[in-house]
């Protein structure tokens, strides 16, 4: 939940430097506006990578190859209808670059994302396969299943290659795939998420100033080296090791678990659909010449509207049995 809105945080962030053309020059109030969301939003994609590492080799590994698939489907399904959404959606508003007809073909491919937060799903499933088989073999168990998908994603983009120097056909870039650093903070999580409660000291406070020292730093680089920052770097780990061990074996009251478990639940949705949300929220409002206050309301005021409409509607589709195809 909280990655979803870290998320959420981040892409309203993006919708202020585009409007200054990601120059300070452009804009300075929406400029810093935007900067300021997007360094605090940098711990989320690599928490998510974290998550998966955990619930795959220590929360809830899976028992055999056949329960891996089913989680497969559950993440690739809503995966596919979203794709198709955003692919209308850009058809809908003149945004599409080529027609939909080849987009749709590219995007199974990955080679075309129709959203560009999507991407990271087209990750996401090949980390945790990846993930599954080892820890099956480990379990002595023999994924054949699985094994045979990893060496077509592995085995894929030369295969593609091959086949388009052999015919003269154009084909796509072969996109789904995972790089060194996402199973490091997969494999990293695992660890650090299951540590016993008191392993690193009852304190929180160094974890907590680790945090805002590594977003300032994020801050920082991104206005005066480069813009974005790779998830891989150094700043951005510690970040996301702040925010993990300051927020780790909290006890959540009692009370609260069934409203924060329905809205955990609702993440995944939330996720897909609020850069549509963004689309239509921000354009009307953002751009180059908001003062200083103006920008920072706003920020806080899109944000908070993007993960009311963006729960509350995955929470309603939920409610309609729907989560199977929209997440």
């Amino acid at each position: 939940m909280l990655c979803s809105c870290g998320v959420i945080l981040g892409h309203v962030g993006s919708a202020f430097i585009a409007a200054v053309g990601r120059q300070e020059a452009g804009g300075p109030a929406a400029y810093w506006a935007g900067m300021s969301a997007d360094a605090v939003s940098r711990f989320a994609v690599p928490m998510y990578f974290a998550i998966a590492g955990w619930a795959v080799l220590a929360g809830a590994p899976p028992r055999d190859g056949r329960r891996v698939w089913q989680r497969i489907v559950k993440i690739g399904v809503p995966l596919a209808v979203w794709t198709a959404v955003y692919l209308a959606w850009g058809r809908w508003r003149g945004t599409n670059e080529d027609p939909v007809g080849a987009l749709a073909l590219e995007s199974v491919f990955a080679s075309v994302r129709p959203a560009y937060h999507l991407w990271y799903l087209y990750t996401y499933l090949p980390v945790i396969t990846l993930l599954a088989c080892a820890a099956l073999v480990r379990s002595g168990r023999r994924p054949w299943g699985l094994g045979a998908g990893l060496l077509v994603l592995a085995a894929a983009p030369q295969l593609m290659g091959d086949i388009g120097e052999f015919t003269g056909w154009e084909m796509p870039r072969f996109g789904w795939g995972f790089v060194v650093y996402q199973i490091v903070y997969a494999v990293l999580g695992a660890l650090l998420f299951a540590l016993p409660a008191g392993a690193l000291g009852k304190r929180r406070a160094p974890w907590v100033v680790l945090a805002v020292l590594a977003m300032g730093g994020i801050l920082w680089y991104q206005h005066a080296v480069h813009y974005v920052i790779p998830n891989a770097h150094l700043l951005v780990a510690l970040f996301m090791g702040g925010v993990l061990l300051s927020l780790h074996r909290v006890r959540v009251p009692e009370r609260l678990r069934p409203a924060l478990g329905r809205l955990a639940a609702a993440a995944y949705g939330a996720y897909l659909v609020h850069v549509l949300v963004i689309d239509v929220l921000a354009h009307p409002f953002v751009n180059a010449e908001l003062g200083a206050l103006r920008a920072g309301v706003l920020t806080v005021v899109l944000t908070a509207a993007t993960i009311v409409l963006s729960f509350g509607t995955s929470l309603l589709w939920g409610q309609l049995r729907l989560r199977r195809w929209l997440g």
